[in-house]
């Protein structure tokens, strides 16, 4: 008998939002900024390594509106250790999103040179991009979102984030991660925040809130001095928007692709209930926090992230195709400058997706795996408006009706002739 339970496609109801006019958004915006902006003053505009929806045209809309007022813009990678710590891997990321010196028509300055410009109040070396140093101002383009390393009401990834992990390269990721080990995340980033702003030429920050379809929700250009202030609110909206798995307990998730630009954690630990610093594969809950995932199979790398495989340790199982696809170099490294080396572990993986998913269903100690195993598929920790789910799970469908839809019937799992998935779950479409 097939180990493989049929699965049901299946839709989360998530508010659908009218688009937003990105332009006449971010010009009402930055109006009130014009004053600060002297005409020819060379502005730095630090953009990150995440897959943000739209991020070329908030980017774009940005050196639109600061040449418009006189300015000189350029782009600088905010990413840490990101793109393997190279100039070149860095513009290759940015690039991936349509982020280029020919597309804006503005320098890219990739340098990884940053400068220690001070000290936290906790003792902690606080560094800053060399070529932001030389900007008469300096704009950080960052979406707010729950932290994937911590927990805070008040603090996530956002733009104080990329202040300190972004501008501050490789030395300022390294010095953070090092110093969050000790004083904890919020106590680290606010600290050397602190000195970014008082040392730092900040001009302001460009904060993008997604709502559940990885849509653009919110825009905000949040002048220097309110960046904690206007996070926090920000951070509060992002949380009730974060998409999340439905279910409570799942025995098996299969994931079809992790990656760099779906999560800094390659797999987001709010979507996983998974810590990057490592987790249990005891198969009893014991009380732990919702969801409960059993076992992990990962069947791929996004072509975004090109090998960084960070977030593989957080999986059971994977493919050899993975593994064989993981840069080691830029993945190590990444894991090393946050100081989560259990997150670059390789797992168990086997040649198939048949066999990976196969062998974690064996796995689960469960009689009748067809029958009764809680089995979720999805595209990734990002995408979540569409999922297939086993049999087993169809009864939690059912009572959440209004949130969740059935799209068809439950189907067997079709592997092609080589033993893998032919596909990824489609992506949802995009809103009317």
């Amino acid at each position: 008998m097939s180990p493989f339970p049929p699965m049901t496609l299946v839709r989360q109801v998530f508010p659908r939002h009218p688009p937003l006019d990105t332009h006449a958004v971010l010009a009402r915006e930055w109006e009130p900024l014009r004053e600060r902006i002297r005409p020819g003053s060379r502005i730095a505009i630090a953009v990150g390594s995440r897959g943000i929806t739209g991020l070329a045209e908030i980017v774009g809309e940005t050196v639109r509106w600061l040449r418009a007022a006189g300015a000189a813009p350029f782009i600088i990678p905010a990413m840490g250790s990101h793109g393997g710590a190279t100039p070149a891997g860095q513009t290759e990321v940015l690039a991936t999103y349509g982020i280029t010196a020919e597309a804006l028509g503005v320098p890219v300055l990739a340098s990884l040179d940053a400068r220690r410009i001070g000290t936290s109040e906790h003792g902690v070396p606080v560094f800053c991009s060399e070529a932001a140093l030389a900007a008469d101002g300096i704009v950080i383009v960052n979406r707010v979102k729950p932290h994937t390393d911590f927990f805070s009401d008040t603090l996530g990834s956002g733009l104080l984030k990329m202040c300190v992990v972004g501008l501050g390269k490789r030395a300022g990721a390294a010095a953070m991660h090092g110093a969050a080990m000790r004083i904890g995340y919020e106590n680290a980033i606010r600290g050397i925040a602190k000195v970014i702003e008082r040392e730092a030429p900040l001009l302001a920050g460009v904060a993008i809130v997604e709502d559940q379809h990885h849509a653009t929700r919110l825009l905000r250009v949040v002048p220097r001095g309110r960046f904690a202030e206007e996070e926090t609110a920000l951070l509060a909206e992002a949380r009730r928007l974060l998409p999340l798995l439905p279910f409570e307990e799942i025995d098996l998730l299969v994931v079809d692709r992790l990656g760099k630009n779906i999560s800094g954690a390659g797999l987001d630990p709010n979507v996983i209930g998974r810590a990057v610093h490592g987790y249990t594969t005891e198969l009893g809950r014991l009380g732990r926090r919702a969801p409960f995932i059993r076992r992990i199979v990962v069947r791929d790398l996004t072509p975004e992230t090109e090998g960084n495989a960070i977030g593989l340790g957080l999986a059971d199982v994977t493919t050899t195709r993975v593994v064989r696809a993981l840069d080691a170099r830029k993945t190590y490294l990444n894991a090393l400058t946050s100081l989560t080396p259990s997150s670059a572990k390789i797992p168990i993986h086997f040649d198939t997706d048949r066999e990976a998913i196969a062998r974690a269903l064996e796995s689960l100690a469960l009689e009748d795996t067809a029958g009764t195993a809680r089995v979720v598929r999805i595209r990734n920790t990002l995408e979540l408006g569409r999922l297939e789910v086993s049999a087993a799970l169809l009864p939690e469908v059912r009572a959440q009706a209004t949130s969740l839809e059935a799209e068809g019937a439950a189907v067997p799992w079709e592997f092609d002739p080589t033993g893998n998935l032919p596909a990824d779950i489609a992506a949802e479409a995009p809103p009317p």
